[in-house]
C-alpha cells in the first residue's frame, strides 16, 4: 500500500510540474485606424496557414503561369529552404523524445588483476578474475519545473518560424519572377520602339544626305541626322543587354542554365487590364503575411527560453533504474543469483556557479526583448509595403493618362515639324528635337505601364498572396 501511494505521488509530481516561462502574450503594437491610401485596419493576428492560391494567374499570361509552375520544384533557394524546414521538424522530433524515458542496454566482459598492495586486496579471493556484466539502464528526467516542456515549446516555435520563412521566401520568389517577367516584356516593347526609330532615322539620314548632295540643306543637317541615328542604335544595344540580363535572372529563378534559356520576344501590351484590387481590403490580409507569423513565432520561442533559464535555478530530478546480470564465470552469468538491480530518484542543484545562471537568465530576457522589437518592426514594415504600393498604383494610374497624352502630343508635333522642314521653314534641328521627344514619350509610357503591373504584383505580395478568392496552386 505504501509503495502504491508513493508511485501515485511521483506520477502526480510528473504530471503537475510547473512551467517557469512567462505567460505568453503576443506583443502589442500601435496600429492606425485606416491606411492613408484607404482601407480599415486592426491589430495583426497572423493566419499564414490560409491558402494563397495561384495569384499570378490573375494577369492572364500563360507563359508566366508555366514559369511559376516550375519554380516550386526547380528553384534552388526554395529547395534549400524546404531542407531547412525538414531540419527544423526533425529537431522538434528530437526534443520531444525527452518526454519519454531513455532505455539503454549494454554488456561488458573484462579480466582484472588486483594489486596485492591495494586496500581492497584480500588473500581469501584470487587477485585475478573475470567480470561479466549485461543489463538495461533507464533514465528519465522528471520535468517538475518545465525545462523539458519549454525546450520542446521553443524548438517547436522555431520550426513554425522556419515554416513562415519558407512561405515568405516562396511568396517573394514568385513575385520576383512575375516582376522580372513583366520587366522583360517591357524591354521587348522598348526594343521594338527603338528598332522602329533606328529604321526611321536611317531613312531620314538617307533623305538628308540626298538633299545635302543636291545643295538643298547644310552639312550640319547630315551630322545631326547621323548623331541621332547612332544614339538610337546605342540605346537599342543597351536595351538588348538589359533584356539579356533580366532573361538570365529568370533562368536562375526557374533553375535552368542561363545560356540555354530563352524567352521569345513579346512586347508588353498597351491595353492590358490589371487585376482589380479593391480599396476596402479587410485587415485579415496583413494577418496572412508569413513574415509576420515567423516573427511572432520567434517571440514565442524566446519566451520559452526565459522559462528554460529560470528552471536552471531549481534542482534537476532524474529517475534512474538498472537491471542486469553480473558474474565472474560464463556458466553462472545468467543464473538467478547473478541478478542485480537498483532504482531511485536523483536530484542535482547547483549552489555556486559564479553568476552563470544569472547571466543566462539576463541573456534570455534580452533575446525576448529583441524578438519583440523585431516583430513590431516586421508589422510596421508590412504597413509600409502596402501603403507604398497602394500609393504607387494610384499615382501611376494618373501618370499613365498623362503619358498617353504626351505620346499623342509629340506625335502631332513631329508630324508638323516634318511638314515645316520639308517646306524649308525650319532647320533639321527642330525635327531631331521633336523626334527625340516623341521617342522619349513612347518609352516613358512603356515604363509607366511596366511599373503599374509591377506595383500590382508587389501589392499582392505585400498582402500575403491571393487576397481575394483562393485559386488552387498549379501542379508542377
Amino acid at each position: 500500500m505504501t509503495r502504491s501511494r508513493g508511485l501515485w505521488m511521483l506520477l502526480g509530481l510528473m504530471i503537475g510540474g510547473c512551467s517557469l516561462a512567462p505567460r505568453y502574450q503576443r506583443p502589442e503594437i500601435t496600429t492606425p485606424a485606416a491606411y492613408s491610401e484607404s482601407i480599415e485596419w486592426k491589430i495583426a493576428n497572423p493566419k499564414d496557414a490560409a491558402p494563397r492560391g495561384a495569384w499570378w494567374q490573375q494577369f492572364n499570361e500563360p507563359e508566366l503561369d508555366t514559369l511559376e509552375s516550375k519554380l516550386t520544384t526547380t528553384n534552388q533557394n526554395l529547395k534549400a529552404a524546404f531542407a531547412r524546414l525538414r531540419e527544423a521538424h526533425d529537431a522538434t522530433r528530437a526534443a520531444r523524445s525527452a518526454y519519454l524515458p531513455r532505455i539503454n542496454i549494454g554488456g561488458s566482459a573484462t579480466r582484472t588483476q588486483t594489486s596485492t598492495n591495494a586496500p581492497s586486496y584480500s588473500a581469501l579471493r584470487p587477485d585475478t578474475y573475470n567480470d561479466l556484466v549485461a543489463g538495461g539502464y533507464l533514465s528519465y528526467e522528471l520535468d517538475l519545473f518545465g525545462r523539458v516542456r519549454n525546450t520542446v515549446s521553443g524548438i517547436r516555435a522555431s520550426e513554425q518560424a522556419t515554416a513562415g520563412d519558407v512561405a515568405s521566401l516562396e511568396l517573394h520568389l514568385r513575385a520576383e519572377l512575375a516582376s522580372d517577367y513583366f520587366s522583360l516584356r517591357a524591354l521587348d516593347a522598348d526594343i521594338e520602339l527603338l528598332e522602329h526609330a533606328v529604321a526611321d532615322y536611317s531613312r531620314a539620314l538617307t533623305l538628308t544626305t540626298h538633299l545635302y548632295t543636291a545643295g538643298a540643306v547644310a552639312v550640319t543637317d547630315v551630322q545631326q541626322a547621323t548623331a541621332q541615328l547612332e544614339v538610337a542604335r546605342t540605346q537599342a544595344a543597351d536595351t538588348r543587354l538589359r533584356r539579356s540580363q533580366v532573361e538570365h535572372a529568370i533562368a536562375v529563378l526557374v533553375g535552368e542554365p542561363p545560356g540555354q534559356f530563352h524567352l521569345t520576344p513579346q512586347p508588353l501590351a498597351h491595353d492590358r487590364v490589371l487585376p482589380t484590387i479593391a480599396a476596402g481590403l479587410p485587415s485579415a490580409l496583413l494577418e496572412r503575411r508569413p513574415d509576420i507569423a515567423a516573427a511572432e513565432r520567434r517571440v514565442a520561442a524566446a519566451n520559452a527560453g526565459v522559462g528554460i533559464a529560470r528552471a536552471a535555478y531549481f534542482p534537476d530530478f532524474t529517475l534512474s533504474a538498472v537491471l542486469g546480470r553480473e558474474s565472474t564465470q560464463r556458466p553462472t552469468w545468467f543464473e538467478a543469483p547473478s541478478r542485480f538491480w537498483s532504482a531511485g530518484p536523483q536530484a542535482l542543484l547547483t549552489v555556486f556557479d559564479a553568476g552563470l545562471h544569472r547571466a543566462q537568465a539576463d541573456a534570455a530576457h534580452a533575446a525576448l526583448d529583441e524578438q519583440v522589437a523585431n516583430y513590431r518592426n516586421t508589422v510596421l514594415t508590412a504597413f509600409q509595403d502596402v501603403e507604398d504600393n497602394l500609393a504607387a498604383l494610384h499615382q501611376l494610374e494618373q501618370e499613365s493618362v498623362s503619358a498617353a497624352a504626351a505620346v499623342k502630343a509629340t506625335e502631332g508635333a513631329l508630324q508638323q515639324a516634318n511638314y515645316r522642314y520639308q517646306a524649308g521653314i525650319v532647320t533639321y534641328l527642330e525635327v531631331v528635337s521633336t523626334e527625340n521627344a516623341a521617342l522619349s514619350a513612347r518609352l516613358a509610357a512603356v515604363d509607366i505601364e511596366a511599373r503599374r503591373i509591377n506595383a500590382s504584383v508587389l501589392l499582392i505580395r505585400a498582402l500575403g498572396g491571393d487576397w481575394a478568392t483562393p485559386v488552387p496552386t498549379a501542379t508542377p
